[in-house]
């Protein structure tokens, strides 16, 4: 609750999860925690958002997550979406798109067609939390943290720095905390 003060009684729901995605995935340092923890906070509004406010119709044609292949489109279709929609960001960190939704699949759960046909199961407190140390670990975002860059991780968390001060800001109270 103090490094995310907004949480409220979220934070008891995430508590568990979270720290158990964290040691699952080798976030097991103050420093990469305090990153993991601020990039998260940010990415899903203080544990609110576990699913891209938007509506995803941005991600339709980008062609980098996957979403312009001809699967992509059939399965989406099948569930009367468009990619971008049907793969808009799930998780806390927003694992977005379907190129980034079939890895996490086959990382999470063995097989790479669940979260096609599912992605709103990353939206429940432990698939969201394991989604977003994936993500973290898959993108080698602990030798970020453990350099002190976190305007790296921002970057590739987010495709550029939108956010940064309330990233910082966040980031700023989880070294505190986690220093105590």
């Amino acid at each position: 609750r103090a490094i995310m003060p907004f949480a409220g009684k979220r934070a008891e729901v995430f508590l568990k999860p979270l720290n158990a995605a964290m040691e699952e995935f080798s976030i097991d340092t103050p420093a990469r925690q305090a990153a993991f923890l601020a990039q998260i906070a940010h990415e899903s509004g203080s544990l609110i958002y576990t699913r891209e406010i938007a509506s995803g119709a941005a991600y339709d044609d980008r062609e980098d997550l996957g979403n312009t292949r001809p699967e992509a489109i059939r399965i989406a279709a099948e569930h009367g979406s468009t990619p971008g929609r049907w793969w808009r960001g799930h998780g806390l960190i927003q694992v977005t798109g379907f190129d980034n939704h079939r890895a996490c699949s086959v990382a999470l759960y063995g097989e790479p067609d669940y979260l096609l046909h599912q992605p709103y199961a990353l939206e429940l407190p432990l698939p969201a939390c394991r989604s977003a140390a994936w993500f973290w670990l898959a993108h080698h975002l602990n030798d970020h943290a453990d350099r002190g860059d976190f305007t790296r991780i921002t970057r590739i968390i987010n495709g550029g720095t939108n956010g940064l001060q309330d990233r910082l800001a966040y980031w700023e109270r989880a070294q505190k905390v986690l220093a105590a």
